[in-house]
């Protein structure tokens, strides 16, 4: 019998409830393989790739772009080319999300269905369940094209040959051939991979001698200024209502082809071609938009920038900070710096690299600063390697990719990883366990010259380290002023956890690491 395979929200670490569909990589009707990426998903900390599980032909998508879905919620279908549409309506129309966040679907969907083993879930693979339909739908034929005027003429030589079921075809297009009795194997597809579509069918009939029906004439929908102005109550996708904004279209002059009668994309396309094609009205002139013009631009937040914003707020409502700050001399670091350099034309250390490495080694001389506060239970997580989190600007937010046990770790290998472990942060490739946990944070923002500044902690952890920029400044040097490259460190640390005798021990480890930089080497 043949299967249907439900594509689900993944989840991406214990934390993830929700993601966000930012963008389908494939079309209804494409192939898939195990591995292929098949959607861009935002979630509260990253937008990352959710490849397939599963190999088979994509034959309905769900979701649209700008959808909001929970945990194993249905995203798309898989099924075999025999499986009817009939039969996905009624597979999505009964598919329930499991309550235990398990992506199984339950209720009618399963009923009578075998369900595949999945394989243990990856941080960057969607959820697939293998179903097969409902005892209860009946097998048939895929529902014929629409009827058209005229006879088709359709050459002999174009019906012959041998199961065209496993030809790469599109839903529309293997329609269309099983109406005009063409075999697929005849027809040669110019579409994505290769894959056959309505027009190819077409360009095969007209090229080996053969006519198609004449289109029947297209039923025209009412212009714009006959129907309401406002069309925000027209149910519609997000992607269409943003095209129909864009192109000028009214909603209510667009047929309603998309499921559960919404107006689709192609809706409004057909709506902007009927009106003549012509291009949306024509920016205004700057004079005009300064006049026109909201004073305020209401710009909402992403799941990510929320998360931020909820988690800090939190922080810093429920954790009594402190902070100590702390003037350390670069000239040694930065003369060792150099060497390592020069040495390998292939290393590249930076000063955070050297930042990340002192204080790692800091955190094994005083483990009390090494910790993690469980609220809940009123007790400390002591950790025996320094896990650093190196806070890292994305594009609308921030993550905190970890450097684990990097007090283990040589200058060159935490540079190599911090821009590798950055380089995944920006393209939001991370796993999750790459991103949550750690026992330590470092902010850095010298790059922008910035003197000093105060990072907020991030729980659980009980301390965070914001490094400042380095500057050449007068210092005074047994009796005598001369002038030395420094930076300033400022430590916010939970009072609850760390005692400020220990805040202030602890900058002078990571100093004295920094200012005698051979120390790192031993």
């Amino acid at each position: 019998m043949a299967r249907i395979q439900a594509i689900t929200v993944p989840k991406w670490g214990l934390t993830m409830t929700e993601g966000t569909v930012s963008e389908w990589l494939v079309d209804e009707g494409d192939t898939i393989n195990i591995g292929d990426p098949v959607m861009d998903m935002e979630t509260s900390k990253i937008v990352n790739v959710v490849e397939s599980i599963v190999a088979g032909t994509l034959r309905r998508k769900v979701a649209q772009p700008g959808d909001v879905l929970p945990v194993a919620a249905l995203m798309g279908v898989v099924a075999e080319a025999d499986v009817t549409d009939a039969e996905i309506d009624e597979f999505i129309d009964t598919f329930v999300i499991d309550e235990s966040v398990s992506g199984a679907p339950t209720g009618a969907a399963a009923e009578g269905a075998t369900p595949a083993a999945p394989p243990e879930p990856t941080p960057a693979t969607a959820a697939v369940h293998e179903l097969a339909p409902t005892a209860a739908t009946p097998a048939a034929a895929p529902a014929p094209a629409p009827a058209r005027a005229g006879t088709p003429s359709v050459p002999e030589a174009l019906k012959s040959g041998d199961d065209d079921s496993a030809v790469h075809a599109t839903v529309h297009a293997r329609r269309l051939a099983a109406t005009l009795g063409v075999n697929l194997n005849n027809v040669s597809g110019t579409g994505r991979n290769g894959r056959v579509s309505v027009a190819d069918v077409e360009q095969a009939v007209t090229d080996a001698g053969g006519s198609l029906p004449a289109r029947g004439p297209v039923e025209r929908v009412p212009e714009v200024d006959t129907v309401p102005a406002d069309d925000s109550g027209v149910a519609a996708t997000s992607v269409a209502r943003r095209l129909a904004k864009s192109l000028g279209v009214n909603l209510h002059s667009c047929r309603a082809t998309g499921r559960h009668g919404k107006v689709c994309k192609y809706d409004v396309e057909a709506a902007h071609a009927l009106q003549g094609g012509a291009p949306a009205p024509a920016a205004p002139t700057p004079e005009l938009a300064a006049e026109t013009a909201p004073e305020v631009e209401a710009v909402p937040m992403s799941g990510m920038r929320r998360t931020i914003a909820g988690r800090l707020q939190a922080s810093k409502q429920s954790i009594p900070h402190y902070r100590v700050s702390m003037d350390i001399k670069l000239d040694a670091l930065l003369a060792l710096r150099k060497q390592v350099n020069d040495g390998d034309p292939g290393v590249n250390v930076s000063v955070n690299d050297c930042v990340v490495k002192a204080v790692a080694m800091a955190l094994v001389k005083m483990p009390e600063v090494n910790v993690q506060f469980d609220e809940a239970s009123q007790t400390i997580r002591r950790f025996r390697d320094a896990d650093i989190s190196v806070a890292v600007a994305i594009d609308d937010g921030l993550i905190t990719p970890i450097v684990k046990a990097a007090n283990s770790k040589t200058l060159t290998e935490i540079s190599a990883e911090v821009r590798e472990l950055a380089t995944r942060a920006k393209a939001g490739t991370l796993k999750a366990e790459e991103f949550q946990g750690g026992s330590f944070s470092i902010s850095n923002l010298g790059m922008f010259g910035v003197r000093q500044f105060d990072a907020i902690i991030n729980p659980p952890q009980a301390a965070i380290l914001a490094v400042a920029g380095a500057e050449q400044r007068p210092v005074v040097e047994n009796g005598e002023l001369t002038v030395a490259t420094a930076m300033t460190v400022s430590l916010s640390s939970d009072h609850r956890v760390i005692d400020g005798a220990v805040a202030a021990q602890f900058l002078q480890v990571v100093k004295r690491f920094m200012e005698t930089p051979s120390l790192m080497l031993a």
